[in-house]
């Protein structure tokens, strides 16, 4: 996901965390965007923010940034985790465990 500004990106960070949507979202800032919008070239600051979550609950938590971002069109796409360290995979899925 991409968010123009700092307390942006902590909000949705947070929301995230705290309902169990993601395990950890990391905030990766600055980053510079190039894009077409509305038949102009712009250019912007942005943070990159990547959660770590299962599957399962990407519909979730893409509705649940949609509702809290402030963008009319937010980028919020899934890259699927191919492989990785057991414990770590085994920590997701447990933080992420909703009760």
């Amino acid at each position: 996901m991409t968010v123009g500004s700092t307390d942006e990106a902590r909000t949705i960070a947070s929301a995230l965390i705290r309902e169990k949507l993601a395990a950890c979202v990391n905030l990766i800032q600055p980053m510079e965007s190039f894009y077409e919008w509305e038949g102009e070239v712009r250019n912007d600051s942005e943070i990159v923010l990547i959660a770590k979550t299962r599957r399962t609950l990407f519909q979730a938590l893409e509705k649940r940034v949609i509702e809290l971002h402030s963008y009319d069109c937010p980028c919020v796409v899934a890259l699927n985790i191919a492989d990785g360290h057991p414990a770590f995979l085994q920590w997701i899925a447990a933080e992420t465990a909703r009760s």
